[in-house]
Parts: structure tokens; sequence; C-alpha cells
């Protein structure tokens, strides 16, 4: 029958056991937990003495760690200059070819793997040689085929009109190769119907100006209302989704009206737009971690422009206390980092302790990076959460991030990651020691060509 999924090989029955559950719906936490994977699946969630487990049955044993779905990162930018592997990123911008880019990309986005971020929703970036819409869908395809070893990863593709903010993350002098940006509901159709024919999943578009690029300032429209409507509906049209950049309050009423998926960016705040967001049911991703002091001072040390980072100060305190509003009013958050030029991929759950510290409770951060975040992305059934028939993505955390959200921040805490009931990473005492990523921060050379 037409739309049916074909039914999943049961595979090998396995058992997890640990000292406590995090399961993702934001309930205390379970002691001495039991879960039975089989396949790809969460067969049943039990506890010690509960749930039996067969004498003869494969044992992955965490001892006293916590158990808790795996996380994600809604908005993350993979492919932008090599951020870890670059001294100078307006250099990486135009020494390296595409084919090598996704290559780095690739390698960001496994340092992300190995900390417990078992999906990423990448949303895109394009550089002198046009959009890298084909080269990252080919990174997504790679993990999924298991060619290489790699979190989910989720592919945006910008559709933006000429001049916007995402594409003054190029140089204005740069000479654009490509169908890279569109202007009227029809050429921006096009160029979404383009993207998606390159496979994308999400096309990512902009309704404002930014706060990481040069002389433009975030209140500038970067879209009629005509054109956004028109960029959304032709996602919906092929049953992808539609993300919009919005710093300002009349860009994220515009994505309401245009009836977007989620609005990328905890910016500026009225309270209107705030109820508006809420009763829309829309989303939002604070992207908060990309605003801090630590990442200002890195993109210094990475060659930003000194107006760019007097921008990005200027802008951070109005992006912490919209957060608190959003949160106070109910707002549904998912957990994005905006994280790229800064030399950090794999530290993105640093983004969760600056939602704490701005007043939210552990368990419910815990909750935008795992259910909200899989409700965000429409996944929910499947992701999210540690429950019966869901896809078996679990990490086995040392300490308790319901007590201590900083515990998910130290590589060695990360004791288990398992995706899709495999286990790709294993630091346990009794483990095999295996990692992702078997290189250490920093051993790998710095390329700087000019």
């Amino acid at each position: 029958m037409e739309g049916m999924k074909p039914a999943e090989p049961k595979g090998t029955l396995k058992f997890i056991k640990a000292g406590l559950l995090i399961d993702g719906n934001g309930r205390k936490p379970v002691k001495d937990p039991v879960i039975a994977v089989q396949g790809r699946r969460i067969r049943e969630v039990g506890v010690k003495g509960k749930l039996r487990i067969p004498r003869d049955a494969e044992v992955i044993d965490c001892g006293r760690a916590t158990l808790m779905p795996g996380m994600m990162d809604l908005h993350i930018h993979t492919a932008m200059y090599n951020c870890m592997t670059f001294h100078n990123h307006r250099v990486a911008q135009f020494e390296i070819m595409p084919h090598l880019q996704q290559m780095y990309a690739l390698f960001h986005a496994q340092n992300c793997f190995d900390m417990g971020f078992t999906t990423l929703r990448d949303l895109g970036m394009n550089g002198p040689y046009g959009l890298l819409v084909n080269e990252m869908c080919a990174v997504r395809d790679a993990i999924e085929a298991g060619i290489v070893e790699g979190p989910r990863m989720v592919i945006g593709a910008f559709t933006t009109m000429t001049g916007s903010h995402l594409d003054l993350i190029q140089p204005r002098a740069m000479y654009r190769w490509g169908f890279n940006n569109a202007d009227g509901p029809w050429e921006l159709r096009k160029l979404a119907r383009k993207n998606m024919l390159a496979g994308c999943d999400v096309i990512k578009t902009c309704a404002s100006g930014g706060g990481g690029t040069d002389k433009e300032e975030p209140d500038i429209r970067n879209l009629t209302q005509e054109e956004l409507d028109a960029i959304v509906d032709e996602a919906h049209a092929l049953h992808k989704t539609a993300a919009v950049h919005c710093f300002t309050t009349s860009a994220q009423r515009m994505a309401i009206a245009a009836g977007a998926d989620t609005i990328e960016h905890m910016v500026f705040h009225d309270d209107e737009t705030i109820d508006m967001i809420k009763d829309a049911g829309i989303p939002v991703t604070p992207t908060l971690a990309h605003r801090t002091d630590h990442a200002i001072q890195l993109r210094r040390e990475h060659g930003t422009a000194e107006f760019v980072l007097r921008k990005m100060k200027f802008l951070q305190p109005y992006c912490f206390e919209t957060f608190q509003k959003m949160h106070k009013a109910g707002i549904k958050i998912a957990m994005g980092t905006d994280m790229g030029f800064e030399p950090d991929m794999g530290s993105n759950s640093s983004e969760l302790e600056i939602y704490v510290k701005l007043g939210m409770k552990p368990m419910d951060a815990i909750q935008t990076t795992t259910k909200n975040a899989a409700d965000a992305l429409k996944m929910g059934s499947d992701l999210g959460t540690l429950e019966a028939g869901k896809i078996a993505d679990i990490v086995a955390v040392d300490g308790d991030p319901s007590r201590n959200i900083g515990c998910l921040q130290q590589k060695k805490n990360i004791h288990l990651v398992m995706k899709e009931g495999r286990v790709y990473a294993d630091r346990r005492p009794s483990g095999a020691g295996k990692s992702v990523v078997n290189v250490k921060p920093g051993d790998w050379k710095l390329i700087d060509y000019l």
C-alpha cells in the first residue's frame, strides 16, 4: 500500500544498564534503568529486577552513568570555513575548494557526534564557488550509507535575496558564481526548487539583517512578505521545512505570517510578538553560545573585523533578555548554537549551560536538545525520548545532567554514544576506548596558506 514503510529487520537484542535514566520527557530521573534495544530501535525501557535480562544476552553495562537521549543541535554550520583547522577564516574562504570543504564539514560533525550529538541540523553555507548544498548532502548520504561514521545530518540550503545577510557572509566584492541568490517570488521559488532537487531537507532563508557581517544592520529587511511566503510555500509543497533567520520583531512577524517551521535566533523582542509566536506554536532556536564573550574572543583570534565584534557585543544583552522573556512566556525552545566561525565544534552543550544560567531548570534545558528538538524537526515519533518503539539514540554520561548540566561538556564524561542501536563511541572504564575522532584538539595541522 502506498505510503507504508517497509518492516525493519529485528536485529540483535541487547541490554543497556546504568545508574540513572533521563528519558527526555522532563520526568524525575529513574534509578537502575535497563533498556532493551533490538536492531535500530528501543524494544523496552524498564528497571533492574523488573526487566528480565536473559542469561546469554549481550549486556552493555554503563555502571553509575546516566542514560539520556542523543542530543541535537538544530542550528549549526559545519561547513563554515574550517573553523578548527585554519588560522584565519577569511583566508579559508578563498584557499579551499568545495571538495575538501565537505571533508572538513564531516570532521566538524564527527567532533559533535563524539560529544553525544547524534543529530545535527546544518543550516547551510555558501562560498566563492557557490552554495554547498551538493557537498553537504553528500556528507549526509555518506553517513547514512554507513561509508563513514557521523551524526544524523539534516541539511539546510540558503534560499535568499541578492545582498541578504546570508549573502554578506562573503565579502561584498567577491565574485558570485552560479545561481546562489534570487529576487522576486518566482525566482526565489526556482532557487528553492533547485536546492530541493539537490537533496536538501530544509530551506533556510533570512527575513532580517544579522550580527556577524560587515556594514549591515540587524533591522535591514531581507525579503518582502510576498517573497518569504513564496519560499515557505515552496518548501511545504515538496514536504520540506523552512527555517527563517529573524533578528527583529518585524522579521518574526513575517515568519509567523508565512508559516515558518522554526524561527532562528533570539535577539530583539516585544511582548505582543512573543505572544504571537507562542500562539502560533513555532519553536525558536536561541543560538546564545555564538553571542558570548568567549565566542567574540575566538572570532577576534580568527580575524573577524572589529566592527563585527563590536556589533556582537552590542547585541549580547538583548539576546539574553529575549531568551528569558521567551522562556518565561512558554515558547517552545529547541537548542541551536549557530556554531561556525568559532573553532569549538563539539562544545555544543555549552549552550545548555547558558540557558541554565539565565534561569532555565537543567531538566528543561535537556529537553531543548532532546524532545523539543525532535518535535521541531518533526521527528518526534522516532527521536527525542527514550521510549519503546523509538530509534535507539542513547548517550551515557558520567554524572547527572539534571543536577549539573556542565558535566556534558567534557569528552571524558561522555562514556557511550549509540546511534540507531550501534555504539560509535565507548569510553567506559571497562569499554573499548573507542572514539569517532581519535585526535585531540590542536594536534592537527593548522593551515594558513597566505
